[in-house]
């Protein structure tokens, strides 16, 4: 007869700690961030994509990035006027709301919003989307992109499963009607976003909003207005 599993028992107490520790982390970060930088920035991340992510990183190597908990940045910023770390800097505590991120840098002000402010990237929008336009596939044979490239017909069973009325004639995917993928305004689904992405038909922008800035030379805040028209949707990210 077997021997019974000796259970294991978990100490809290050390799981506690382990996130006291990283918090206490993060605002050490924040604060030695302070001291080194002259600007802090604070950004909202709109259709977070992590490849994305890393380039902007990758364009900002001397600078800092913190996309976390607003609570723990706030605090090592400080929340009120006695609590700050910096003269004014409690304003940026007061910006952190919602899903944004810190970025700490010595680069001019108007550089940086020339860059954020060119730098988007398209992909394929996913479950929960608000999809930008109206799309239909023609009845015949379906294919996809402005080569009009045909499906392997061993995607048929795949579309059908989708949601696709599709039938395979001599080797080709085919639908005997016009099929509507999704209309304007359509909260997407999950079917309908594998669709999209399988016909190549991309509905979502990677950008970075700027929402202010601080300056820490001259304690001054600057609130920027953020673009009306976004549609987002926000991950997490560290540093």
């Amino acid at each position: 007869m077997p021997k019974a599993k000796r259970v294991q028992v978990v100490s809290l107490t050390k799981v506690k700690s382990r996130g006291r520790e990283g918090r206490a982390h993060t605002m050490e970060s924040v604060k030695d961030a302070i001291d080194t930088y002259r600007y802090i920035w604070v950004f909202s991340v709109h259709n977070m994509r992590n490849q994305y992510l890393k380039k902007v990183r990758g364009e900002f190597k001397t600078s800092r990035f913190f996309f976390g908990s607003n609570r723990v940045m706030a605090k090592a910023l400080g929340n009120t006027s006695e609590e700050e770390v910096a003269e004014n800097v409690h304003k940026v505590s007061e910006a952190l709301k919602g899903e944004v991120g810190l970025l700490f840098t010595n680069q001019p002000v108007a550089e940086i919003r020339s860059w954020f402010n060119s730098f988007t990237k398209d992909d394929y929008a996913r479950a929960g989307c608000v999809a930008t336009e109206r799309v239909v596939v023609p009845a015949g044979e379906i294919v996809r992109g402005f080569t009009k490239e045909t499906f392997p017909n061993n995607m048929e069973p795949q579309l059908r499963q989708l949601g696709m009325p599709t039938l395979l004639r001599q080797g080709k995917i085919t639908i005997d009607y016009d099929h509507v993928i999704c209309n304007e305004g359509d909260v997407l689904s999950p079917q309908q976003s594998h669709l999209l992405k399988h016909f190549w038909i991309k509905m979502a922008t990677f950008k970075i909003a700027l929402l202010a800035c601080y300056h820490k030379d001259t304690a001054e805040y600057v609130s920027y207005e953020e673009p009306s028209d976004a549609k987002e949707t926000k991950g997490e990210s560290s540093d």
